[in-house]
């Protein structure tokens, strides 16, 4: 049996499959259990089952044109960039340790990719309500403080995060221009130290973008983000 289920509470019977794309997801299980439960985020499990869950885009879909507000009050679309190789999307914010940590890395792979077609677009998810040091207003001060050289745009509403399935801050999703259409190339973390920079073994991000310069799939596609938990709206 194949059922479609969105965002909310499922029960699959053994012998289930469930799939679907975006804010779908994936189910399967092969145990002789019933499992019944609200389904959760990226890469999570159902203990004693054998049971995959996926939430928002993998590797291979298609991102969906967004429309935010930057920080200088102009709207910023992904459909702005076209004319790129690709956009490195990455979920951050103002407040938590580690975007903080990361902010330098971020303006060095801005500077170094941008003018290889690659820019990095920053977007907020954060609730202001439950964290107001991500407020809008916040967000144009540390920008300023910081220099940003990228756009820092607001996902007010929280639409885009949840649609491209982003947990934490920060969180990647590098994506490839396909004629026009931006495929999501790689998922995760920047690199493999964020306490050290000066210690990284690992460039995860700086990796992926050189083999889609390259013409090469990047590896590997996907790594564990490690960061603040995104402060949803309640």
């Amino acid at each position: 049996m194949i059922l479609l289920a969105t965002l909310g509470s499922v029960t699959v019977q053994s012998g289930t499959k469930v799939s679907a794309k975006n804010t779908k997801r994936v189910v399967k299980v092969n145990d002789k259990s019933k499992v019944s439960g609200t389904l959760a985020s990226n890469n999570t499990s159902i203990p004693g089952t054998r049971v995959s869950l996926s939430a928002g885009y993998n590797v291979g879909d298609q991102a969906a044109n967004f429309t935010l507000k930057n920080i200088d009050g102009s709207m910023v679309s992904l459909s702005d960039f076209s004319s790129q190789k690709g956009v490195i999307v990455v979920f951050t914010c103002n407040h938590c340790p580690f975007a903080k940590m990361y902010e330098s890395r971020l303006i060095d792979l801005h500077n170094k990719f941008s003018a290889k077609g690659f820019p990095v677009v920053a977007i907020n998810p954060n609730d202001p309500v439950a964290e107001p040091d991500d407020s809008f207003e916040n967000m144009q001060k540390r920008a300023k403080e910081k220099s940003f050289p990228f756009k820092y745009i607001f996902d007010e509403t929280q639409a885009t995060a949840k649609a491209y399935g982003a947990t934490r801050t920060p969180h990647v999703y590098l994506l490839k221009n396909d004629g026009g259409k931006f495929t999501v190339s790689y998922i995760g973390a920047i690199d493999d130290n964020h306490s050290d920079a000066a210690n990284v073994k690992e460039k995860y991000l700086d990796k992926a973008v050189t083999a889609l310069i390259g013409n090469s799939k990047p590896s590997p596609e996907t790594t564990k983000a490690i960061g603040c938990g995104i402060k949803w709206k309640k």
